[in-house]
């Protein structure tokens, strides 16, 4: 295999604390990746120039090279896996067994930014479908624009099959499950929801279902283990994903991958933590977890399943946990066991 290149961006505050001792070990693999930290001002030539990049969490400088990564990349799914780690802390009575996908459409909705004083669309003379009052006679105050088109839902919703098609070859049920809106939002998670309709018939061998996104809600908390592949647009699949995670014993264990055509990023879901910057306490178990996605998605399959079972048996062994897990173990710590159980 050619060697790849693989751009690191530590993030800020306390994430770059997980970054480190991750991408040490992922060098102690001795796979053929070059592993290249540009400064900021040089992030985006070197992402061009990589075949992905491992993202930290941002606050500030490298919020830059994150906009380039999702929108500059067009890096329009969003994997948000959800799988319970025995010897996680989970709030649930029977966690064991939760074990599903979420994928957000990445790109489009409310997340297009385009936003302004609702006098602004006086000369729409746009109503309200609800009360029949004109939307700028509401005014003063704001409106946002959500836009969900065709290509973006397919291109989503193909990804989501194909991946309950793969689940399904590692035993999973391989099912899609869609959540919107359509009942209020006829327009928008309506085309959403159809788009994903058609498509699914061009998968008859996957499972397809179409759910209210607040009855989906509910679902997720009360019956997570009957999900699999949960299809989303953007703003619930941004919500739902940090609900889903909580359920598995939070943030510190939920990685993410956002993938493009010709493009991916891989970064943990959580943030930068600042109130425990310094402190060598981050959990890295999403930054370990988001590596494994990036090693699968480079072709090292075999090590990206070797490095997922190492950290599976660092929390069944629950002897190096960080204190968000209930343990005492710094951040560095949690790193070297998984390594040595590599």
């Amino acid at each position: 295999m050619a060697r790849k290149r693989v751009v690191v961006i530590e993030g800020e505050d306390a994430a770059p604390e997980a970054m480190r001792p991750a991408v040490a070990l992922l060098e102690g693999l001795g796979l053929p990746i070059d592993w290249l930290r540009p400064a900021p001002a040089d992030a985006r030539a070197a992402i061009d120039a990589s075949d992905a990049t491992l993202f930290g969490a941002t606050s500030g400088a490298s919020a830059a090279a994150l906009f380039y990564l999702r929108w500059g990349k067009q890096t329009y799914a969003n994997l948000r896996p959800v799988r319970f780690l025995p010897g996680a802390r989970s709030p649930l009575a029977r966690p064991e067994g939760i074990d599903l996908a979420i994928v957000r459409e990445n790109l489009e909705d409310l997340y297009v930014g385009v936003e302004g004083e609702l006098e602004l669309l006086a000369p729409l003379n746009l109503q309200s479908r609800t009360s029949g009052c004109p939307i700028a006679e509401l005014a003063p105050g704001r409106f946002a624009l959500k836009v969900i088109s065709e290509c973006g839902s397919e291109r989503v919703a193909r990804f989501a099959f194909a991946l309950a098609r793969r689940r399904r070859a590692t035993g999973r049920p391989g099912r899609v499950t869609c959540g919107t809106k359509h009942n209020m939002l006829v327009q928008t998670d309506g085309l959403f929801r159809d788009v994903a309709s058609r498509v699914a018939r061009e998968y008859p061998d996957v499972p397809f279902e179409v759910r209210i996104v607040d009855d989906l809600a509910h679902r997720l908390v009360a019956h997570a283990h009957e999900l699999d592949v949960v299809l989303l647009p953007n703003l619930y699949g941004d919500i739902l994903s940090d609900a889903a995670a909580a359920l598995v014993g939070g943030l510190g264990l939920a990685p993410s991958g956002c993938y493009g055509e010709s493009y991916a990023y891989f970064e943990p879901a959580h943030g930068t933590a600042p109130d425990i910057a310094g402190r060598n306490v981050i959990n890295p178990s999403a930054t370990l977890l988001s590596a494994a996605l990036l090693l699968e998605y480079l072709g090292f399959v075999d090590e990206a399943r070797r490095l997922e079972r190492a950290v599976d048996a660092v929390y069944a062994e629950g002897l190096t946990l960080t204190p968000d897990q209930g343990g005492s173990a710094h951040t560095d710590e949690l790193c070297a066991a998984v390594a040595r159980l590599i």
